[in-house]
């Protein structure tokens, strides 16, 4: 059976942390949960804490405070790959991904695809609760990605991904610089320009109903200048 770990980067998210948790232990005895908090006020980490004596599939790191979405993931699949797990995922905290898609995403990979994506983008794909100018922003900015980088995947900002750990190990993670939503782009491309095969798997998006959005208006400015440097740096092969 395949050792799959699912990483969740938290802050603030007590509202959501139990219930998250155990959707995604009930997808499988195959899965196992890693949240990397960054001290949350709340109190998010100590709950965790508290789950994890009663289950070993639970798995916790505690950073001394918000240090960004692309850091927590890199903690996360250093822990992965260093524990053994074969398939290593990223998720939300507010279930706007869907926790019964993780095996969906798990098959995608295990029937030949390096990583796959939880897609918006393609055929069957949805997005729930989001206003018209936020549709089109998101859109735009897809469209923006794969025209400064061809690269060949629908929804390249998406934040639901399986990786075969063949993909991180072949990685270097020090080269990934984003720490903010474009750290999603540049893993997508780097996979891409060392090869691995990229798959979209339709999913629906729902926007959170509990706890606050972590979007800001930074998000968009740095995906602009950021999509840009990417390609600057292959040409100048940083990514080799």
């Amino acid at each position: 059976m395949e050792s799959c770990l699912v990483i969740i980067p938290t802050y603030n998210e007590i509202e959501n942390i139990h219930s998250v948790i155990d959707a995604v232990l009930a997808q499988g005895p195959q899965f196992s949960v890693l949240i990397v908090d960054d001290n949350s006020p709340d109190g998010t980490g100590e709950v965790v804490n508290i789950l994890k004596q009663k289950e070993s599939r639970i798995h916790l790191l505690q950073r001394a405070g918000k240090l960004g979405l692309g850091t927590a993931y890199i903690a996360g699949f250093r822990y992965g790959l260093s524990h053994g797990f074969d398939y290593i995922f990223e998720m939300d905290a507010d279930f706007s991904h869907n926790p019964k898609d993780l095996p969906r995403l798990l098959e995608a990979c295990v029937q030949g695809a390096d990583m796959s994506i939880g897609s918006r983008y393609v055929k069957g794909g949805n997005i729930k609760n989001w206003s018209k100018d936020r549709l089109f922003l998101s859109y735009g900015a897809s469209l923006y990605v794969k025209t400064i980088t061809s690269l060949p995947v629908q929804d390249p900002t998406a934040g639901f991904i399986c990786y075969h750990r063949r993909v991180l190990e072949a990685l270097d993670l020090d080269k990934i610089k984003f720490v903010g939503y474009t750290f999603q782009i540049e893993m997508k491309y780097y996979a891409f320009i060392k090869g691995f095969k990229l798959a979209e798997v339709p999913i629906t998006f729902v926007d959170r109903e509990k706890g606050n959005s972590k979007m800001h208006a930074n998000i968009v400015s740095e995906a602009i200048k950021g999509v840009l440097k990417m390609r600057w740096r292959r040409m100048n092969g940083y990514y080799a």
